[in-house]
């Protein structure tokens, strides 16, 4: 049975570890050909090995994506590869694409002691926002997804020192787990989703419902 994303091509930052990793999985064993970005090159190439020996069709890209000239080489070796990836690809092609920004609960809630993350991942739902609207012609849809608390390793240390506050104000009672995230974003990439644009979608345990 063909995956949901079959024939498709992705380029997933922060593919080193956490959500990143999981989500470059999921892609893959859904059909698509993923190129794997992060600072961390072991992290990297853990991931695509990771692809590779199930099956899938990957490739390791180290870089910042606080880095234009990164950002740059990061598009132009997937699409060297994959043939496809980012906006001014798909518009060169056409045929259309999707993005999916990964944002936060930060994003849409306050978190005090937290402005700058917060002011951050509201940027990045404005930014989905405006996107989704420019490109919708074109037939690129721009998505966000804002998960939660999740057990990753970016969120150790903050689990370690206020587990049991945190857990007490999320209603399902415990972390989600990056796979569950990453299926949001495959679901969000696929056709499936063809009717989504400019959406925030949130995997949070009901945290933000709360």
């Amino acid at each position: 049975m063909a995956g949901i994303l079959d024939g498709k091509a992705a380029l997933v930052t922060g593919g080193g570890s956490g959500i990143g990793r999981a989500t470059a999985i999921a892609m893959a064993r859904e059909g698509a050909r993923v190129a794997v970005s992060d600072l961390s090159k072991d992290g990297i190439d853990e991931t695509v090995a990771l692809i590779n020996a199930a099956g899938g069709q990957s490739i390791a890209i180290q870089g910042d994506v606080t880095d234009e000239a990164d950002v740059a080489n990061m598009v132009a070796r997937t699409v060297s590869a994959f043939g496809r990836y980012e906006i001014a690809q798909m518009l060169n092609q056409g045929g259309g694409g999707a993005i999916v920004n990964t944002a936060s609960i930060a994003g849409l809630v306050g978190l005090a002691t937290s402005g700058h993350y917060v002011a951050t991942k509201h940027g990045v739902v404005g930014l989905t926002k405006s996107a989704a609207i420019e490109y919708a012609q074109d037939g690129i849809r721009v998505n966000c997804v804002n998960p939660g608390y999740i057990k990753t390793p970016m969120t150790r240390e903050t689990m370690d020192e206020r587990y049991d506050e945190i857990i007490a104000k999320v209603p399902v009672r415990r972390l989600g787990v990056p796979e569950e995230i990453a299926e949001a974003v495959v679901w969000m990439c696929s056709d499936k989703a063809s009717f989504m644009t400019g959406a925030s979608h949130v995997v949070d345990g009901g945290y933000s419902a709360a």
